[in-house]
């Protein structure tokens, strides 16, 4: 087998997770520093204990080894800290005396977010590689700091402000006068328009944002086009998944707060406001006008009709019909949306009616008349 084939299987080495190949890799970290990263409380082996042992990556229970970090987060998987070679494993504080003696741990009491960030010392964002590609077209006025990466074929309009550390793939198209903060990532072939975007905002492949929103009005000889005249106001630490659209407002912005995190392929309309830290999953299409307060949920396929409010911590089940305002901290679910209870009570009803013996008489198999 060919050297290049082997790491695509297996990458570096057993039990590898992310291929070097595709993913920056920094450590060794020491157990202790890890622990600290990750807000936990470090635990050392047992037995044969090492002072100053260190890790060099990330891998799961089955197929970590002993200079590499795992993790535990749900109970149907406990069965396999018996068997698990992983030198390091972050777990929750009821796991803890389940660890092998050989093992070392990090306890926390949200060992997933720990997960999160020990993986991200491992395998940080690859930086900027400061650089105009040769093939890439600047306007006039626009504004790139030398620490920005600007790729092949990126378009980018005049008057543009981009910030420090900023990354512009290729064939991104920035139209004229956008602001775009520091620490961007802006992915390939993603199209910017009528936009401004805080810092370290990432738009991931295909993305399309501050296209005109869908309005229009009636005339006697058809559909007319109505202005959309609004920006598309995104806060810091957004990110927009691939193939997703968020529309300008039409006479007012369309804002998504800080912290959200839209999934692919998700539509918001224009003047569409999302407050901070919301969730919106794939495929799910929210109408203009909607209101959404901060770190509300809509699961995937959700669709939201216009001109209504969804209040603060609303959870949205998937396939969810959203006709009409949301109170704040309601969990909803169904078409059209009612509470979670409300609505598996009627599913067991409808269950329970199907089941009942038909009492009908008489023979119902002849056509009328017969």
């Amino acid at each position: 087998m060919a050297r290049s084939q082997e790491t695509a299987v297996s990458g570096d080495k057993p039990g590898a997770v992310a291929d070097a190949r595709f993913f920056t890799r920094s450590g060794p970290f020491t157990g202790e520093a890890l622990a600290e990263a990750a807000g936990g409380e470090f635990l050392p082996p047992r037995e044969k204990a090492e002072a100053g042992r260190e890790y060099v990556g990330i891998g799961p229970l089955q197929a970590a080894g002993p200079t590499e970090v795992s993790f535990l987060d749900n109970r149907r998987y406990a069965p396999l800290l018996d068997a698990t070679r992983a030198g390091l494993i972050i777990l929750a504080p009821a796991f803890a005396k389940r660890v092998p003696p050989t093992t070392a741990a990090i306890v926390s009491s949200t060992p997933y977010l720990a997960w999160s960030r020990i993986a991200r010392m491992f395998h940080p964002a690859p930086p900027a590689k400061p650089g105009v590609h040769p093939m890439a077209v600047i306007g006039e006025g626009t504004i790139v700091p030398s620490s920005c990466e600007i790729g092949p074929f990126a378009v980018i309009g005049n008057g543009v402000e981009i910030g420090a550390g900023t990354i512009i793939g290729p064939h991104a198209v920035i139209g004229d006068a956008v602001s775009i903060g520091s620490g961007c990532r802006i992915g390939a072939h993603v199209v910017v328009s009528h936009a401004t975007l805080g810092d370290r905002v990432t738009l991931f492949p295909g993305a399309k944002i501050g296209q005109d929103g869908f309005g229009f009005a009636v005339g006697p000889n058809g559909f007319e086009t109505v202005p959309q005249l609004g920006r598309v106001v995104l806060g810091n630490d957004v990110e927009i998944g691939a193939n997703s659209t968020v529309d300008r407002g039409s006479v007012q912005d369309t804002v998504i707060g800080a912290g959200s995190r839209l999934d692919n392929l998700v539509q918001i309309g224009h003047n569409t406001r999302l407050g901070r830290c919301c969730i919106v999953v794939s495929q799910a299409g929210i109408s203009g006008s909607t209101e959404l307060g901060d770190f509300v949920t809509v699961a995937a396929q959700a669709g939201l009709i216009g001109h209504i409010k969804i209040g603060a911590k609303a959870r949205i089940g998937a396939q969810c019909g959203v006709m009409s305002d949301i109170e704040a901290g309601a969990d909803v679910i169904g078409s059209p949306a009612m509470p979670f209870r409300e609505f598996f009570r009627n599913v067991a009803t409808l269950r329970k009616l199907s089941k009942k013996p038909d009492t009908g008489s008489g023979n119902t198999s002849g056509s009328a008349g017969e």
